[in-house]
């Protein structure tokens, strides 16, 4: 299937005559065919503006969209009208949701927009909003809020750009978030043996929802593994291409869990950890969201022990993003001011200690020089919550990868997807043990990989296939039961490892230290 999802087709046609008198909607429909490969489906609403748009001079442009099993006539216009061509991708995640225009003649996204969930009032976490939508009209409620956000936020992106440009949406978000816009039972997903009540959801109708656009917009969910393998994870798959790639690759998406798939065109195995929240910063009393005045970057001279750091945007530091996370831990390492075990050595630089509520904490930045007049530190129990984080990151790869008989030098790349796989810096990751000691080049940031693959998916028709290729080549791996997991973990609760002969490079360069 060659082309994009939506596709405009400049049409002339034979007129009529006594001895050709097929009626216009036929005329038309055998014209799209020598050009779609077979008929498309015409809606009552386009049949309707058929005869009037072809005439005087049989004329036209035709936008068909392919639903995945049939290509659909959504509308039909005069050969010097001017009117946009647009879809929108959608990154529907747990705490922010990223819309994305995307232009099918221009071939390019044009407008972008993001604001916070709006079921975070329901519960920060997936779990407790699970738990609200346990009765049907609660359910209803997050439906509700999620689509009437939803539909504001689009209005607000197209602005004076006509309604009916918009032609077609694709969705994508993990199980919980699919099933809450749907209003989908979710009562199965969080109870044994966690069954979504869809997998696989057929093309709607954005008016099916309530969301602005052509009155025959399309609208694709994208489809998920399971409950806790949703379409985010496809999307980013998609993204990555990896499913198409001979040689094996790896896609590391971290999140409020860490999500991990190993493969290639042939196979493709996925697992989920609980490694998120502390290397995204959200465990830290200071931590932060990747946005303006986050620390992303940490420098700390190991003789001098003189602290740099660097802020999104160059603002005033406000607080502590995830790669700022894993590089204070990594330069603390490295310069003695964190011992292997995750122990304070505040005798190194006495002033950058205090205790703060009765617990020992390094201060990054001093009141003085924030934006909010507040310390930005890091306490010993947080940095010891980092380091069973990035354990559990290493030994979640680690286990995907002795599952099916690979060590780390047979992976070619390492997607890192998320604002994470944006800013965090891989050098430091391997530092402290959370990625493996491979040559850097190997590491590819993706940025937001689930947004990457709404597009790739409204760029390409053939994403529908490529989309079950994915569902039929993925296997789960359910790690919290595998005995190897907890075995392989306590070694890599240390910095970086018990083992440092699997981190050759970071053995050098405390050698050298």
């Amino acid at each position: 299937m060659e082309g994009a999802v939506v596709r405009e087709l400049n049409l002339e046609l034979p007129p009529p005559s006594l001895e050709d008198q097929r009626a216009d909607e036929a005329r038309l429909r055998q014209e799209l065919a020598s050009h779609l490969g077979k008929e498309p489906v015409i809606p009552l609403s386009t049949l309707q503006k058929v005869s009037e748009v072809l005439r005087p001079d049989f004329r036209l442009k035709a936008r068909v969209a392919y639903d995945g099993r049939d290509f659909r006539l959504l509308d039909v216009l005069r050969p010097d009208e001017d009117l946009p061509c647009l879809g929108l991708g959608i990154d529907l995640g747990s705490t922010g949701v990223v819309l994305y225009l995307y232009d099918f003649l221009k071939g390019e996204v044009i407008r972008r927009r993001s604001f916070k969930n709006p079921q975070i009032p329901y519960g920060e976490d997936i779990l407790t909003r699970l738990h609200y939508a346990d009765k049907p009209e609660r359910r209803r409620e997050l439906h509700r809020i999620t689509v009437t956000t939803l539909a504001q936020e689009v209005r607000k992106l197209l602005g004076r750009l006509p309604r009916r440009a918009l032609l077609y949406y694709a969705i994508c978000g993990n199980t919980t978030m699919s099933h809450f816009l749907l209003n989908l039972e979710t009562r199965h997903l969080y109870r044994e043996p966690y069954i979504p009540a869809a997998s696989w959801i057929d093309t709607l109708r954005a008016r099916e929802l309530g969301l602005p656009g052509h009155e025959e917009a399309l609208l694709f969910v994208f489809p998920n593994r399971g409950s806790y393998f949703g379409g985010d994870l496809l999307a980013g798959i998609l993204a990555s291409g990896m499913h198409k790639r001979e040689e094996i690759s790896i896609l590391i998406d971290v999140g409020t869990n860490a999500e991990v798939v190993v493969g290639n065109r042939e196979f493709l195995l996925a697992t989920a950890g609980a490694a998120g929240p502390a290397l995204e910063g959200g465990i830290l009393r200071c931590g932060m969201q990747a946005a303006p005045g986050a620390i992303e970057r940490v420098r700390i001279d190991p003789q001098t022990l003189k602290i740099e750091v660097q802020t999104i945007g160059q603002e005033p530091p406000r607080g502590i993003c995830g790669s700022g996370v894993i590089d204070l831990l990594a330069q603390m390492f490295m310069a003695g001011l964190i011992d292997q075990r995750g122990k304070f050595v505040p005798e190194r630089l006495p002033e950058r200690f205090r205790r703060i509520d009765g617990e020992l904490a390094f201060i990054l930045v001093p009141e003085e020089e924030t934006a909010h007049g507040k310390p930005i530190y890091v306490t010993e129990g947080e940095m010891k919550s980092v380091i069973r984080s990035k354990g559990a990151m290493y030994t979640i790869l680690t286990v995907l990868c002795q599952s099916v008989g690979l060590s780390f030098d047979d992976i070619a790349h390492f997607f890192i997807a998320g604002s994470f796989g944006n800013y965090i810096d891989p050098e430091m990751a391997i530092t402290i043990g959370m990625l493996p000691d491979v040559p850097l080049e190997r590491f590819v940031p993706l940025g937001n990989a689930a947004g990457e693959g709404t597009i790739a998916f409204l760029r390409d028709a053939s994403s529908f296939e490529e989309l079950r290729r994915i569902l039929e080549n993925l296997t789960y791996l359910e790690m919290n039961v595998r005995s190897e997991f907890m075995n392989l973990l306590t070694g890599a609760l240390f910095l970086p490892h018990t083992d440092l002969s699997l981190f050759p490079n970071v053995a050098r360069k405390l050698g050298l230290r």
